[in-house]
């Protein structure tokens, strides 16, 4: 143990091992070193220039201001421009539809004033036949006139219709029409609108009473059956108009005529046939004219059919 101790520490062994282990960490080390000191004179060293920042004249300033001011302007008038033609759209398609409407009702409040002036000779005639007729033998043309004078109410009843008007009115889509003349007709419609309405409910009313305990107690309505089924139309004033017209005789009766009070019933159909007269005169035929006014108008600015 001694000789081998003795061994590994004579100077001969160092001697032997020192150069391999120093020569060995000496080729390990250097090729680091030698890459990292070419890389290192290989570097390039960047200089950041030192800008110098002079002031701009002031008609640079001024040019620029005015370019930004340009933009802004252009972008304004642009995004208005871009409203104005979609305004523009909207009105003239609520202009289309708000025609179209007016111009249906137009057309059916015209066929009932017609047909309530007819109304008014039926109610001439049953007045007089009431007042002097025989109550057991009815001539053919009692019945229809006695039908289209008091139970006919809905036949004869205009319901003007607003809802392209409403839409517009509760959406707030009304400022689309720049026509101030516009705007003031149809402010002055929706009041005859629901003047005619005031109007309907109250015919309708005299019609609940005492109009209808009155048929109740002396219209046949057997007479309506019969004619009902020798004619096909749904629309009774139709049926009524083609009796008139043909030969065919559909009997009918007064029923309860002994207790019928001539006088009585007379004034109830002449209040009823000033009633009618009243609405024609005031409610329905202002109606018509604002009506009329305004699809003027609107032909006029919007190019629309002057049919």
């Amino acid at each position: 143990m001694s000789e081998e101790k003795n061994m590994e520490q004579s100077p001969e062994n160092i001697h032997d091992t020192e150069p391999e282990n120093i020569q060995s960490t000496t080729w390990s080390k250097d090729p680091e070193t030698s890459n990292i000191k070419l890389e290192t004179d290989n570097m390039e060293v960047h200089h950041h220039p030192q800008l110098e920042h002079k002031p701009k004249p002031w008609k640079e300033y001024l040019l620029e201001g005015l370019m930004i001011f340009l933009a802004v302007t252009l972008g304004f008038f642009a995004e208005n421009f871009r409203e104005h033609i979609s305004d523009s759209h909207r009105e003239n398609e609520f202009a289309k539809e708000l025609y179209a409407e007016l111009k249906d009702d137009s057309a059916i409040a015209a066929n009932r004033l017609l047909i309530r002036i007819e109304k008014e000779k039926d109610m001439d005639y049953v007045h007089s036949y009431f007042r002097d007729g025989s109550l057991n033998v009815l001539p053919k043309n009692f019945y229809p006139a006695f039908t289209t004078n008091l139970y006919l109410i809905n036949s004869y009843a205009f319901e003007p219709k607003d809802g392209i008007l409403s839409q517009l009115r509760n959406s707030g889509s009304l400022h689309y029409f720049k026509s101030v003349e516009l705007q003031k007709l149809l402010g002055d419609i929706s009041v005859c609108i629901n003047n005619m309405r005031y109007r309907n409910d109250q015919e309708y009313q005299y019609f609940a009473s005492p109009l209808k305990p009155f048929l109740l107690k002396y219209y046949d309505f057997n007479w309506l059956d019969q004619l009902r089924r020798e004619y096909d139309s749904a629309y009774l004033l139709n049926l009524i108009n083609t009796y008139r017209k043909g030969n065919k005789l559909i009997e009918g009766k007064i029923l309860n005529a002994s207790s019928l009070n001539r006088s009585e019933v007379c004034n109830m159909i002449l209040f009823y046939k000033q009633m009618l007269v009243s609405t024609q005169s005031l409610q329905l035929k202002n109606y018509i004219i604002a009506n009329r006014k305004i699809l003027q108008v609107l032909r006029e600015n919007y190019s629309l059919d002057n049919e």
